[in-house]
């Protein structure tokens, strides 16, 4: 009987980080121009290779400032920001505005699995997918543009429609594929073996993305080079949505102790974590995991609306419960959510412009569905 060879050691990964696009759009967490330009800098002196900084879904993108301060720091080479895909018409409109902020590294990002493609795409077609993906690779590179493209919750995605998607955006002339554990679900032996189905496909690069809800998101980043995948994301702290995301300093120091891997300045992690978390109001550190109040917290109405398309398990399972928890980012959906199942009763548009000038004033406290609906039943009705 024999044993099958050693598999050689996986290649050394090249480092993304997500922090300020990912953790930025954490529930509650929203960081200033200038800490995001001390933030990417130090990332950049640990050996980072890209930061990952805002979201572009359309003309006048929100995350503008924290974009230009991210070029600012480091340069639109080191940079990369997400455009937002839902149909051809709107990803044209964003990718204008890309160029206008002078983004080179975009990730084409829209959904995959049949959950999230019905309920942002309606319909769960793979041919309408892989059609958009298709069309919005060939905007972006015709522009000129490093296009990595993802699709949200691929690690629910069947494996057979997760390769045939990938597979088509590398025809359409992508240059690297994100696999983003939107939910975490995998155990790191399902991590290698999807990866080692999407390093297969003819020409691929491949990133992967987890969340830690299950506190597995370095061990399955680690897997996933084994697979053959080219890129880790992380942030800083672990810190994101839903249980938070791949923590750097962990992966980093991993990568340093089980392969010898000396490529990055370890001694910037501290100072780097340290004003992460303080930036990002989180205090001294972050937990993962599904029993901290952050790991259901909302601010979005899609997330609050369909939870079950974002969660690992439901909060009561873990005696935890779903919250909102918001700052600058009030919607008068938002609005309506919190005061569903009162009889309160409020001009929403109107009450939230008002509600977002108190916010302003008072320097964006943490609000939660009580606080708003105190504070609609102070709003001045005459």
């Amino acid at each position: 009987m024999t044993t099958g060879s050693p598999r050689s050691a996986p290649e050394r990964p090249h480092i993304s980080d997500a922090t300020l696009r990912d953790s930025a759009h954490m529930a509650g967490v929203e960081f200033g121009p200038k800490d995001a330009a001390t933030i990417a800098g130090l990332l950049v002196a640990t050996g980072v290779e890209l930061v990952e900084v805002g979201m572009i879904s359309g003309p006048g993108a929100r995350d503008a400032e924290l974009i230009l301060a991210a070029h600012e720091s480091v340069g639109p080479e080191r940079s990369m920001s997400l455009v937002v895909v839902r149909d051809r018409h709107q990803v044209a409109g964003a990718l204008r505005e890309a160029e206008r902020l002078g983004v080179r590294h975009i990730m084409c990002s829209l959904p995959i699995s049949e959950w999230h493609a019905q309920l942002k795409l309606g319909t769960t077609s793979l041919k309408f997918a892989q059609a958009l993906a298709r069309s919005a690779i060939h905007q972006a590179k015709e522009r000129g543009f490093h296009v990595t493209f993802s699709g949200e919750d691929g690690a629910r995605t069947p494996t057979d429609r997760l390769v045939a998607y990938a597979t088509s955006g590398f025809l359409a002339g992508a240059d690297r594929f994100r696999l983003a554990e939107t939910v975490a679900c995998l155990s790191p032996w399902q991590m290698e073996d999807t990866v080692t189905r999407l390093a297969a496909i003819d020409g691929a690069e491949i990133e992967v993305h987890s969340h830690n809800m299950l506190g597995m998101a370095v061990a399955n980043s680690l897997a996933a080079v084994r697979g053959g995948a080219r890129w880790i994301s992380a942030t800083v702290g672990g810190i994101g949505e839903r249980g938070g995301n791949t923590p750097l300093a962990e992966l980093l120091t991993a990568l340093r102790v089980l392969h010898a891997d000396d490529r990055f300045d370890l001694t910037h992690l501290t100072e780097l974590t340290a004003l992460t978390l303080r930036s990002a109001r989180l205090g001294d550190a972050f937990q993962p995991g599904p029993t901290t109040p952050h790991s259901f917290a909302y601010e979005l109405t899609g997330q609050l609306g369909h939870p079950e398309a974002y969660e690992t398990l439901p909060p009561e399972l873990v005696g935890n419960r779903r919250r909102l928890s918001v700052r600058s980012r009030l919607t008068p959906g938002l609005i309506a959510w919190a005061l569903a199942g009162t009889d309160i009763a409020v001009d929403l548009g109107a009450f939230t412009s008002w509600l977002l000038e108190h916010q302003r004033r008072d320097g964006y406290p943490l609000l939660d569905r009580d606080a708003i609906r105190t504070a609609a039943t102070a709003f001045p009705t005459a």
